[in-house]
């Protein structure tokens, strides 16, 4: 699974939002969701749109776990990787309620 892939499932899991509630939502089938953050699909620009709508946030925002990070570029790959290992501590913690 890709980053950008995990990331929308972590941003789904951190707004306390089921697969069915954002099908409904962004009018995007479950099983294709679920393809999506699993990583077997890759979301195109307008599922993007949708995720930011639905989470209030911008697609950049969103895009930020998809850049190809240049390896002189530690910092900017660090920070992707502390807030994805922060989300899936948000995760467990929901998980285990």
């Amino acid at each position: 699974m890709n980053k950008l892939n995990q990331a929308l499932r972590l941003i789904r899991v951190f707004n306390d939002m089921t697969l069915s509630e954002l099908s409904e939502q962004t009018k995007i089938s479950i099983g294709y969701l679920s393809e999506i953050e699993s990583g077997k699909k890759n979301p195109s620009l307008d599922v993007i749109h949708k995720y930011a709508v639905a989470f209030k946030t911008t697609e950049s925002a969103i895009l930020f776990f998809s850049e190809n990070i240049q390896t002189d570029s530690k910092t900017k790959a660090a920070l992707r990787n502390n807030i994805l290992k922060f989300l899936k501590t948000l995760e467990s913690f929901k998980t285990a309620k």
